[in-house]
């Protein structure tokens, strides 16, 4: 069987970039997003927000800049359903390059440049992650603790447990590329749609990118 057509309507502004929906000022404050990044529609910014060059807002994100500041630095990206906010007059900061896997809460902190924080995880108010440090997936990262940079941290509450070794650097690095290849991507194709109601091989995947793969695996290709 055919697939059916799907009824497709861009995403996309008459200068090509992704309309954002859900952008909000209070007391008059408006948030500020760098023409090449991209912040998804279903994203939510409010206030004194600062989204920087070539940077990455997943669907369901919510930077709340209502009670401080929040700003991503170029490059930074804070995937699906990620959570910026601070208490009254804090900030939370994203240096160059902090990547924030799904559904992580940031709460008035401050990440290093290149920090990988892992799904889930949480870091409270006062928290320092340096630079190039990785924070495990559901790790709890408490109030005003420091992570040195180039260590790994996991746990509740979060502990040093490992140093970020060259191979775990670069495997970070290259997966930066991969969200930059998605900003691309997204600027030129997104697109809402309706689905089809049906496929003619459902076997046979359809997203064909080149990217880095887990880290296990890419241990294993690089031994």
């Amino acid at each position: 069987m055919k697939p059916v057509a799907a009824a497709a309507v861009s995403l996309l502004t008459s200068n090509g970039k992704a309309f954002m929906e859900n952008i909000y000022s209070i007391d008059g404050i408006v948030p500020v997003v760098d023409p090449s990044a991209f912040v998804h529609p279903s994203a939510t910014i409010i206030g004194d927000v600062i989204v920087g060059k070539n940077c990455y807002v997943g669907p369901g994100a919510a930077l709340r800049g209502d009670m401080g500041r929040i700003v991503m630095e170029p490059r930074s990206n804070m995937q699906d359903g990620c959570i910026a906010h601070t208490f009254a007059g804090g900030e939370t900061l994203l240096e160059e390059a902090a990547n924030v896997g799904h559904g992580a809460v940031l709460h008035g902190c401050h990440l290093g440049k290149g920090v990988l924080i892992g799904m889930n995880a949480v870091i409270m108010d006062g928290a320092h992650i340096g630079d190039h440090a990785f924070v495990a997936a559901l790790a709890f990262v408490k109030a005003n603790f420091s992570v040195p940079s180039r260590s790994i941290v996991a746990g509740i509450p979060a502990k040093i447990v490992s140093e970020v070794s060259d191979e775990e650097l670069r495997w970070k690095q290259l997966g930066d590329e991969d969200y930059q290849d998605i900003i691309r991507r997204s600027h030129a194709s997104l697109k809402k749609v309706q689905p089809l109601t049906s496929i003619e091989d459902a076997a046979k995947p359809r997203v064909r990118m080149e990217g880095i793969p887990p880290l296990y695996q890419y241990r294993e290709q690089n031994k």
